[in-house]
């Protein structure tokens, strides 16, 4: 986890490096032009921009180690006020596109291998194909078109509200874009499901059970899903995140003031400060997700905690 962490950091600074114009443009514009050497030399130095990479990435590095994410140079705030107040919406839309994706995914694949061929099944693969083949942002934007000029429905015109403000409202401005995500996490864990289930439904053990009577919902969900499950879990992992990531385009579309949309307007601001730490969090997330997923398999399979 350190060395990817690492990793990321020094790619993300050394990128926005390598963007054209820098803080200082980005603040001043064409203004920037009629600024004297001398004031052109405080504003660098202000900003950081003056002095070597490799001091400005050691500073950087000490200052997020030390808890210290900087000010943003477009808001004059913290930047730890700002991903403070974005934090919540884009976990509160995290976990429910997760729990949508688990739901479609699960359900579809489990009765898609108990029923292959049915109904149930070719209308999960048809679910699947849609996830898996188009983008989010399509997506996204074909749900943001049809509401607001068809049905002249658009909760997030309004301004966001938290669930403890305005739960009703909360939900509605986070139903469909967490649909949006939940498409594309739901067509790979289901294909995962599907394909795991399918590999588990013959074994001996199974038919064991049956022979025993057991009932059809004990030998589907104690003896097959369970024993099916890990490969659902590397899934899950995987798609929360990348998911962390995709709430970028999402938010945007959907006008949710969240980390992806901060991340956004950082970049076209080249606010760096706001940008190098939004990336680090989005990668801070995805690696501490698959370390969890990594402690679970042996909570879930017995046998890897006794080896």
């Amino acid at each position: 986890m350190v060395l990817t962490l690492f990793g990321v950091s020094i790619i993300v600074f050394l990128v926005l490096r390598l963007l054209p114009g820098n803080a200082l443009t980005s603040s001043l514009g064409v203004s920037a032009g009629l600024l004297s050497h001398a004031q052109l030399v405080a504003l660098d130095h202000y900003y950081g921009i003056g002095e070597p990479v490799v001091q400005q990435y050691v500073s950087w590095l000490h200052a997020i180690l030390t808890g210290n994410l900087g000010v943003s140079l477009s808001s004059r705030t913290s930047v730890a006020s700002l991903v403070g107040a974005a934090l919540p919406v884009t976990f509160e839309l995290a976990i429910a596109a997760m729990l949508l994706g688990l739901l479609i995914g699960v359900l579809f694949g489990v009765f898609g291998a108990l029923r292959p061929g049915r109904v149930v099944d070719v209308s999960g693969q048809g679910v699947s194909v849609i996830g898996l083949g188009v983008p989010s942002f399509v997506i996204g934007t074909g749900i943001v078109t049809l509401l607001a000029s068809v049905f002249q429905y658009f909760p997030s015109s309004e301004s966001f509200a938290s669930l403890a403000s305005d739960p009703w409202l909360n939900i509605q401005q986070i139903f469909f874009p967490a649909f949006t995500l939940s498409l594309g996490i739901g067509a790979a864990i289901m294909r995962t499901t599907r394909a795991s289930m399918l590999e588990v439904v013959g074994q001996n053990y199974v038919r064991t059970a049956r022979g025993k009577g057991l009932s059809r919902h004990s030998v589907t969900w104690k003896h097959i899903f369970l024993n099916a499950f890990i490969p659902v879990l590397t899934m899950s992992g995987i798609q929360l995140g990348y998911l962390l990531g995709g709430t970028v385009i999402v938010e945007q579309i959907f006008v949710l003031p969240g980390l992806g949309r901060l991340l956004v307007e950082s970049i076209n601001g080249r606010d760096f400060p706001v940008v190098q730490s939004v990336t680090m969090i989005f990668a801070a997330g995805f690696v501490v997700v698959n370390m969890i997923v990594d402690v679970l398999y042996a909570v879930v399979d017995p046998r890897i905690r006794n080896r």
